[in-house]
């Protein structure tokens, strides 16, 4: 791919938007690390104050909603990164520097706890913002949908160059059925859609700020809750994450934000979101590698087979159909995913 060269202007605008005059030499930008989309990121200082810029194409990005949901999350006490000039014609947005930290590296099995237990404060907040009349769209049939068929376009049959039969479409239909229903029956609030560890940011010594929230929908209690505790990009021992799932739950239910709904049933819709989750992330990561040449998410392809599997063998025994899913995805997938080179890396 061609890298894009940096627009001239974007520099001066942002001098423009803090009053300072457009000197010679300009500040220096530093590309700062970027994520899927096609967003790019600079860093650059002004009087010993650091900033984001942001080349944000008007054409392919979410702007307008990432300025809605920021505001939405400030109102929430839920930190963000402060906007301070937008020019929405050209993409150009101008951000507080939260500097570099992520989440991810910070994890470990003594400092989990302490950082999840943050997570869950961020979670609570936004499930007990009042959704009615903010503009985000409802995390509906459709939606759900349109992210399960990434799975057979492009993880079946791009990836790994397969095309399930008619009885196999058949029951790749009920599966997705079965876990879209199971989705619009769980209580809708505020859903970031990717809440996971390398979109939380570690500020100073006991804060989380939140980024990359520009998709954020009305959708399943259980959503960022299962994006947080079966992160694609690192793994937890199947038990320390129920418990985690209990735990929120129990918070939920003390703060009036859960009712009539018991640990099993709770456990269950988390397990299910999870499996539609990572069927669509299959699709997903296979199609930024494939149609946008990012080819670092296939190094995290096992995982979230691995998540697939496991969840749909957990529940085998009293849903018979994700046995039947589970067997094909062993008997068909699995020796296709044995050739592919990155199903070496687990």
């Amino acid at each position: 791919m061609t890298p894009r060269r940096v627009p001239e202007a974007l520099l001066p605008w942002a001098m423009s938007v803090l009053g300072v005059p457009v000197g010679d030499p300009l500040p220096h930008l530093a590309v700062v690390a970027g994520d899927a989309s096609n967003r790019r990121y600079f860093r650059f200082e002004v009087a010993s104050q650091s900033y984001v810029l942001a080349e944000s194409p008007p054409s392919t990005e979410k702007n307008e909603a990432f300025l809605r949901v920021d505001a939405l999350l400030d109102r929430a006490a839920v930190k963000v990164p402060t906007v301070l000039g937008a020019d929405l014609d050209r993409g150009f947005l101008l951000l507080e520097d939260l500097g570099d930290q992520l989440l991810w590296p910070a994890l470990n099995t003594v400092s989990v706890d302490n950082y999840y237990t943050l997570a869950f404060d961020v979670l609570a907040k936004m499930a007990a913002v009042n959704t009615d009349n903010t503009g985000l769209a409802p995390y509906d049939r459709t939606l759900l949908g349109e992210e399960l068929s990434r799975f057979q376009q492009w993880f079946v049959h791009e990836l790994l160059g397969y095309t399930p039969n008619p009885s196999e479409q058949a029951l790749l239909d009920t599966v997705f059925e079965r876990l879209i229903s199971s989705a619009l029956e769980q209580p809708p609030v505020m859903v970031h859609r990717d809440f996971h560890s390398r979109n939380l940011m570690l500020i100073g010594s006991d804060g989380l700020a939140v980024i990359d929230f520009q998709d954020a929908v009305v959708g399943p209690i259980t959503y960022d809750l299962v994006s947080l505790l079966r992160d694609c990009y690192i793994e937890w021992p199947i038990e320390r994450v129920q418990a985690w799932v209990r735990n929120y739950r129990d918070r939920l239910c003390s703060q009036g934000l859960l009712t009539d709904t018991d640990e099993t049933l709770f456990l269950r819709w988390f397990d299910w979101m999870g499996l539609q989750r990572h069927i669509k992330v299959l699709g997903t990561f296979s199609r930024l590698y494939l149609r946008d040449g990012k080819s670092a998410y296939l190094d995290d392809l096992p995982l979230v087979v691995q998540y697939v599997l496991q969840i749909a063998d957990q529940y085998a025994e009293e849903e018979p159909i994700f046995a039947d899913f589970s067997a094909w995805f062993s008997q068909r997938l699995s020796p296709l995913i044995m050739t592919q080179s990155w199903s070496k890396n687990r």
